[in-house]
């Protein structure tokens, strides 16, 4: 009787994952120096005036009852909005080093329903007068092998990634009981979830003359299985200009997709959320 192919196992692509970063050495140790190595010591401080779109899908175990909302449609969350952030970056030794990064989201809306709605298991109905927040933190640490000669540098970091999810609705509802039908309710829905989770993390550096340099940033965070799972996968494309020793100055374009699933008792529920827009930075570099 033939036998399915095995699957590789977790184990060995994380032993692939390791592989990396000593093949990446034995290619810097003979590689010149570049001038688009990061800085030694660095601290990006700024904002990210982010677009925003984000739905909520939740269903009962059976699936057989389900509801998506749409969070700046459904609950009047603004589309658009400045999303604090910070990076700081640290080289140790030559080619490598620490890289950290952390932006947070709060988000809230008091919003009188166009339509109905079910969240939670209790349904809203279409005038309801709602108060709803959103909150989502997301933070990194990663070490960094870079290599390269000339004006460019490509570097891969591995390490990990931490978010947390809160969020609340409140409002005036019908919950059904299973006896006599739906009784209205006032009622106070919250959630708070956080996990960590693998991180890989790729980026290019160019430098154009002292005092202009190019670069290119992407990560991905994914966990399978617990109570809070999925991806985030962020995107930047930037530019610095750095016309004073120790201060620069920072422009970006980024795109950060985040797509969770809890697994809870009383339901499953999914954030897909995606955010895009421009980022502005001051550099504090040593």
């Amino acid at each position: 009787m033939p036998h399915p192919a095995n699957r590789p196992s977790w184990s060995a692509l994380g032993a692939g994952l390791v592989l990396i970063p000593l093949a990446l050495a034995s290619s810097i140790a003979s590689a010149q120096d570049s001038p688009a190595l990061p800085d030694r010591a660095s601290l990006r401080l700024g904002g990210y005036f982010a677009n925003m779109d984000t739905d909520i899908s939740l269903a009962d175990p059976s699936e057989i009852l389900s509801a998506k909302i749409n969070l700046e449609d459904d609950l009047g969350f603004r589309q658009d909005g400045t999303v604090p952030r910070a990076r700081a970056d640290f080289l140790i030794g030559e080619h490598q080093g620490l890289a950290l990064d952390y932006y947070g989201i709060n988000r809230s809306s008091h919003q009188v329903l166009a339509r109905d709605i079910s969240y939670d298991g209790v349904d809203y109905s279409a005038n309801a007068d709602v108060r709803a927040k959103l909150d989502f933190d997301f933070g990194s640490v990663a070490w960094r092998w870079w290599f390269g000669q000339g004006d460019d540098a490509y570097g891969v970091g591995l390490g990990a990634g931490w978010y947390r999810v809160k969020t609340a609705l409140a409002g005036d509802g019908a919950y059904d009981l299973g006896v006599g039908g739906p009784q209205p309710v006032s009622v106070t829905s919250t959630s708070n979830d956080s996990a960590w989770a693998p991180m890989l993390q790729l980026g290019w550096r160019h430098s154009f003359s002292d005092q202009w340099r190019m670069y290119l940033d992407a990560s991905g965070v994914r966990k399978n299985g617990g109570r809070i799972s999925g991806h985030i996968y962020n995107a930047a494309l930037g530019l610095e200009w750095l016309p004073w020793q120790h201060i620069g100055l920072g422009l970006e374009y980024g795109y950060s997709q985040i797509k969770l699933h809890w697994n809870r008792r009383a339901y499953d529920a999914d954030l897909d959320m995606t955010l895009s827009g421009p980022s502005a930075f001051v550099n504090l570099r040593w």
